[in-house]
């Protein structure tokens, strides 16, 4: 078995059933949310059911939504794994974990990865910036499952956020200028802003990292390779509707800023995250919704299965796999 690895590709996950709500709330209540407001313990199963009523009002009232992150999530972990089976046959297999859904939970899924006899691990966080509200939250699951039982796992790799990767960043240019394209024939490219959508940051976190710092240097390098062809470019913070202090300006202030210097058209590109989800779907689009009467508005996906970007989230894990096989 020296030779064969297990890739654990790792996402939040959302809720299939709307009756769900309650338990997703109640997990990402004992482990997100705590990490910056702490709740006592015996207050959590009110919220989550409180959360869940107006989870299912909202998610209603948009045409009974439906995520399609799971869906996309298991394309994205198919093709990761074609291009990976392409190169090493059976002896890598790629599984996936969820946050929050049964049965993907991280305990579930390593329980399933030693009954298939591998013991060696590749952790890789589906999640285009490291914190502890991303990547810090499966390492603490896997931790915590990892305790309760013999020690099993002979050796394991983690890759790191993959923001800063130059083939990321130029594939995620290419795709927001795609996107930007259909409305050339009617503006001139600086009446034409851009809303860089990023998952909101709170400040104020016990000292944990909370991707702020690595969020905002996408913004950056992002804005590095459009600027000079759209110079309306602006950060747009997805942020939660939670107490404390958060990251500004949210998608709101971030489209009234752009009007503000002239833009005549909107754009809102998610870089953020690569899995369409129910925050880059409806919370966006209540922004669309507060302006489209006054620019037009385009709303572009995320990258989700783009075949470049899974070849590409493939062969950045081959160095990890390569050492575990070594």
């Amino acid at each position: 078995m020296a030779d064969k690895v297990a890739v654990l590709l790792t996402g939040y996950g959302e809720v299939e059933d709307y009756d769900d709500f309650a338990e997703y709330n109640e997990r990402s209540f004992r482990l997100l949310v705590s990490k910056s407001i702490k709740f006592p313990d015996f207050s959590i199963p009110w919220l989550s059911r409180r959360l869940e009523r107006s989870q299912k009002k909202e998610w209603h009232a948009a045409n009974h939504y439906h995520s399609p992150h799971n869906d996309i999530f298991e394309r994205q972990r198919a093709g990761i794994a074609d291009h990976l089976g392409a190169r090493y046959g059976d002896d890598v297999k790629v599984y996936k974990t969820y946050n929050f859904v049964e049965p993907f939970l991280p305990e579930q899924v390593l329980r399933e990865i030693r009954a298939d006899g591998f013991d060696r691990i590749v952790v890789y966080p589906w999640l285009v910036v490291d914190s502890v509200f991303t990547s810090g939250l499966v390492l603490e699951q896997i931790n915590k499952a990892l305790a309760a039982a013999p020690p099993w796992v002979d050796e394991m790799r983690y890759l790191p956020s993959f923001w800063d990767r130059e083939d990321f960043q130029q594939v995620l240019a290419d795709h927001i200028e795609a996107g930007i394209a259909p409305l050339l024939d009617r503006f001139a490219q600086s009446q034409v802003g851009v809303a860089l959508c990023l998952h909101g940051c709170p400040l104020e976190t016990k000292g944990m990292e909370t991707g702020v710092r690595e969020s905002t240097a996408l913004y950056y390098a992002m804005q590095e390779r459009l600027v000079q062809k759209y110079p309306l470019i602006s950060p747009a913070w997805m942020n939660h509707p939670v107490p404390g202090k958060w990251t500004t300006p949210d998608v709101d202030q971030a489209a009234e800023n752009l009007i503000t210097l002239g833009a005549r058209a909107i754009v809102f590109a998610p870089i953020g995250f690569v899995t369409e989800n129910h925050e880059t779907q409806l919370d966006i689009g209540y922004t669309i919704d507060k302006i489209k009467d006054r620019v037009e508005t385009r709303h572009v996906a995320t990258l989700n299965d783009d075949p470049e970007l899974l070849r590409i989230g493939a062969d950045w894990i081959v160095p990890l796999i390569e050492e575990l096989r070594s």
